[in-house]
């Protein structure tokens, strides 16, 4: 009987993904749910490229 109880849910996949598929919307609600002032302020990646070449101009550079 030892060895049955790893194979709990090899035996039951439709326990495995009657858990997993309410584990899914407790999430979806959850954030549903979630103040907006909760959420973390993105901003898009800037990227700045700064060159010195003496004498040359912005097309040769």
């Amino acid at each position: 009987m030892a060895e049955d109880k790893g194979n709990f849910f090899v035996h039951r996949p439709i326990v495995a993904m009657v858990i997993a598929i309410v584990i899914v919307i407790v999430g979806a609600l959850s954030m549903l749910n979630l103040p907006i002032e909760q959420y973390p302020n993105l901003t898009p990646p800037i990227v700045q490229v700064r060159a010195n070449y003496t004498g040359a101009n912005a097309v040769s550079v």
